[in-house]
């Protein structure tokens, strides 16, 4: 579907793994496990100096692909999610493509 930046709410579990993600008034449900990788950022560019010490955040992004349903009805899509462990906010990176359902 596309690209984005835009900020979202993503409610977690005890565990930390996501539950639900609140998007443009809209409620998705989880409905496949979670999956957590963390990507580089081009810091260099985005900060002015390094603080001595300062690396978590910094050198890389915590990123997040989850599948939910819209009201945990109908097919499944995949975002990719990133998290900022200091400041806990979220943004939307990428909707792909929503999955069809196989028949048997």
């Amino acid at each position: 579907m596309g690209t984005f930046s835009e900020p979202v709410e993503v409610i977690r579990s005890a565990a930390g793994l996501p539950l639900r993600l609140n998007w443009q008034g809209r409620s998705y449900i989880i409905g496949a496990e979670p999956l957590r990788w963390y990507e580089r950022r081009k810091w260099w560019a985005e900060e002015s100096r390094a603080e001595r010490g300062h690396g978590a955040g910094l050198v890389d992004h915590e990123i997040w692909r989850i599948q939910a349903r819209l009201d945990g009805w109908g097919p499944l899509c995949t975002f990719d999610l990133s998290h900022h462990p200091d400041s806990g906010r979220w943004r939307l990176l990428q909707v792909h493509d929503a999955v069809q359902a196989r028949s048997a």
